[in-house]
């Protein structure tokens, strides 16, 4: 028997088919192998078109049905992980209405930000555990105000990992977890949040019905059974957001557990059991996917944007790619701890949540033309990548996230060891790199709903630890070398401020 996810990126679409017996990948693939098209008609604007996203899902399917030979009746359920926080809409035929509003579109941050004005910040904070901010519900307003003959038309809303359910199957429904990132779902009262909508404006109507995480939410339609070349039938049994589903991948499920991506942004998610905010939103809450009415599991959420984007900038300014990574770690590894001096600043991909929504640009400190060459450029770019981290994680220990061990994934900035020791080292923390990949992680969950495993537990049981960072016993020169980049983020955070104030 076996279990088909789905993880669909901003980037590409990856699918995984996993043995349910021994929770083995047999096999992955990602399509396209080039990045997605994203459509930017104006500045802060980032939209795809959903549809494009389906074809990915079909060719995807397709290919990892081709290669594996197996036969699809032997899949006994699909899980569906999603890029968080874009928008989808479609009428009553299921048409999608206009291009999706993705997550690092930024057009509704002053629909945010006066949504949050009007209602109060703590009682956003403490009902939401979030500013209404830049997120889905915000979208939908700007939707609402700039569109209307659009919004007319709208006969249900949808996060993008919605979509793809419904594409399979004919139904279309969410979950909380997904409302939440959203910031849809209200933590005090446990439903819809009437704060949010009265706020904007939109009838809650346009909601979809909302199901477990963890359930058979609906089953492969004839027309998509046909498309896929999987059987009808299916359950679809698990959906949940990028991060959230990462995280799970990981076995990061109860309270004080810790896990981490570093791809083109950087990612710490840490699960509480209680609901926790930061009071200046540097920190995002969302409902883990375990959470329930009478089990609270709050992931607390980290984003740094500007983490593995200043690494590869790095390599194409500096060699034109043609170095690998590995080349490059290689380089980097001849120059001491610190850089000689050099630091970056790697906060150049537009605002930083956790800088309070400053767009600070990157910044190269202490340059010196008869000293520092490429190799220091790939080390400061990695160092500062991690000190990012750093920063970020101690508004993490302030709300009670000061976990022994981070897990991490295979296939990302850990598998630098100058980044990964780093990380270790400052934050006095063992990081263990497990083989696994979201595409997987949704496929396992989804055999939870459908009887193959007992509980979450034991989906995620037999994950292989491939690697441990532990921090360095001589921490000095680490700590030395943080202290003088964060002097430096400060100095820019105080300049930024006042160019603003002016």
């Amino acid at each position: 028997m076996y279990l088909l996810g789905y993880d669909l990126g901003s980037s590409s679409v990856k699918a995984s088919l996993v043995d349910s017996i021994t929770g083995a990948t047999i096999l992955s693939v990602q399509y396209p192998e080039t990045e997605m098209k994203m459509i930017s008609h104006q500045e802060g604007w980032a939209e795809q078109e959903p549809e494009t996203w389906w074809q990915h899902i079909l060719r995807a399917t397709q290919m990892l049905i081709s290669k594996s030979s197996i036969d699809p009746k032997e899949i006994k359920s699909i899980g569906i992980a999603y890029q968080m926080h874009g928008l989808v809409l479609v009428d009553k035929d299921q048409k999608v209405l206009r291009p999706s509003i993705i997550w690092c579109d930024s057009r509704a941050v002053e629909i945010g930000n006066k949504a949050l004005a009007n209602i109060g910040q703590v009682k956003c904070l403490s009902h939401l555990l979030n500013s209404p901010g830049n997120f889905t519900a915000s979208k939908l307003k700007w939707v609402k105000d700039n569109e209307p003959e659009i919004y007319s038309r709208i006969h249900k809303l949808m996060l993008p990992g919605d979509f793809i359910a419904m594409k399979l199957s004919g139904v279309i429904n969410t979950t909380i977890s997904g409302l939440s990132e959203g910031i849809m779902w209200d933590f005090k009262k446990g439903s819809i949040a009437d704060l949010v909508f009265d706020e904007y404006g939109i009838d809650q109507s346009l909601v979809p019905d909302i199901v477990d995480g963890f359930s058979i939410q609906s089953t492969l339609s004839h027309e998509a059974a046909g498309l896929t070349g999987l059987a009808v039938g299916t359950p679809i049994s698990y959906r949940a957001g990028d991060q959230p589903n990462n995280a799970l991948s990981l076995g990061v499920i109860e309270p004080g557990e810790v896990a981490a991506t570093g791809g083109t942004s950087g990612v710490v998610y840490g699960v509480v059991d209680q609901a926790k905010y930061d009071m200046e939103s540097r920190i995002n809450g969302f409902a883990h996917v375990n959470h329930s009415l009478d089990n609270t599991r709050i992931g607390l959420l980290l984003c740094i944007n500007g983490a593995g984007i200043q690494y590869a900038w790095a390599r194409k300014q500096m060699n034109n790619v043609q170095l690998s990574y590995n080349e490059m770690e290689t380089l980097a590894d001849t120059v001491p701890i610190g850089s000689d001096g050099l630091r970056i600043i790697p906060f150049g991909n537009g605002a930083e949540r956790v800088l309070c929504n400053l767009s600070t640009g990157s910044q190269i400190n202490n340059l010196q033309f008869n000293r520092h060459e490429q190799k220091h450029i790939f080390r400061a770019s990695l160092e500062g990548i991690a000190f990012s981290f750093v920063y970020g994680f101690e508004v993490l220990k302030a709300l009670g996230l000061d976990p022994s061990v981070i897990r991490v994934g295979n296939d990302n900035l850990f598998q630098s060891e100058i980044f990964s020791n780093t990380v270790s080292t400052l934050l006095d923390t063992n990081i263990e790199l497990i083989d696994t990949n979201g595409a997987a992680g949704a496929a396992k969950a989804s055999g939870v709903a459908v009887g193959i495993y007992k509980d979450i537990k034991e989906a995620f049981a037999r994950l292989v630890t491939e690697k441990i960072y532990r921090p360095a016993s001589d921490k000095e020169e680490y700590i030395a070398a943080y202290t003088l980049w964060k002097q430096d983020l400060i100095q820019l955070i105080e300049q930024k401020k006042r160019t603003s104030d002016a």
